[in-house]
């Protein structure tokens, strides 16, 4: 069978200035600015259109200091694709940059790990260092969504359409998963937050928060024996995202990159 090819597409959606010290596990001895950005992405094709992940609100930006640039659902409008109309939302986990703008979707049903939904409403969630990435309205939230039959869950690797696969990897989160799309280029993999940044899974280094540290480190082959090469793994905050893939038009500049073709070397 011939599989389906799919565009990708990086959206921007906010922003945060930060330091090196702030992303790496044990700190960094470079006291150097280390941006970050914050992305939801779009799979689609004449058949089929997939949101993964659906970002924070302005209200979660302003109380964690983060830089609101655009809703997603603004970002996506820019690309053509109407929230209010989109079937299918990937949750690669559920902090709170991830999940936070659901009901912007009205009529989507959200795929989610089922170790996801049990981490988030289990015995974890007693500890704030756990709990302080996730907010509670989100998680109640989806518990709605599960009542109201709009959730549909995984239990680990699973195909949801022919050409788009989940792939539980841990670590950050207990049931975080990447998404492996068929492209033009070949296999390219969302990484989402199993690597923040290229540097973590070059170099084999951990971003701080983490659930188990293990899993990380395991999750970086997981995700390099999934794609194509190292130029198919995509980081879910890096700012080089932006540099090194070309815009999704001229009108898009700095708020969307096309992730289907080669990056720029």
């Amino acid at each position: 069978m011939t599989l389906p090819i799919y565009e990708v597409y990086a959206i921007k959606y906010a922003m945060r200035e930060a330091r090196r010290t702030n992303h790496f596990l044990g700190g960094d001895p470079h006291d150097a600015a280390m941006p970050m950005d914050y992305f939801v992405w779009l799979i689609r094709n004449g058949d089929r259109t997939y949101v993964v992940d659906v970002g924070f609100t302005a209200e979660v930006a302003a109380r964690r200091k983060r830089v609101h640039l655009r809703t997603p659902a603004a970002g996506l409008a820019l690309m053509g694709v109407d929230a209010a109309s989109v079937r299918d939302v990937i949750v690669t986990h559920m902090h709170y940059d991830h999940i936070g703008t659901f009901a912007d979707f009205p009529r989507a049903r959200f795929h989610l790990q089922d170790e996801e939904m049990a981490f988030v409403t289990g015995r974890h969630m007693c500890h704030g260092l756990f709990r302080h990435s996730f907010e509670v309205e989100d998680v109640v939230g989806m518990v709605h969504m599960v009542y109201e039959e709009r959730v549909q869950f995984h239990d680990g690797d699973d195909e949801i359409a022919p050409g788009i696969t989940l792939h539980r990897i841990g670590g950050h989160t207990a049931g975080l998963q990447s998404v492996r799309v068929h492209t033009q280029r070949g296999w390219v993999v969302l990484a989402s937050d199993a690597s923040h940044y290229y540097e973590h899974f070059e170099k084999g280094r951990c971003f701080p928060t983490v659930y188990n540290v293990g899993e990380t480190l395991e999750g970086y082959g997981i995700l390099q024996r999934l794609a194509e090469s190292p130029e198919h793994i995509v980081p879910g905050h890096d700012p080089l995202v932006m540099q090194r893939y070309p815009s999704a038009s001229n009108s898009l500049e700095g708020v969307a990159v096309r992730l289907d073709v080669m990056p720029r070397r």
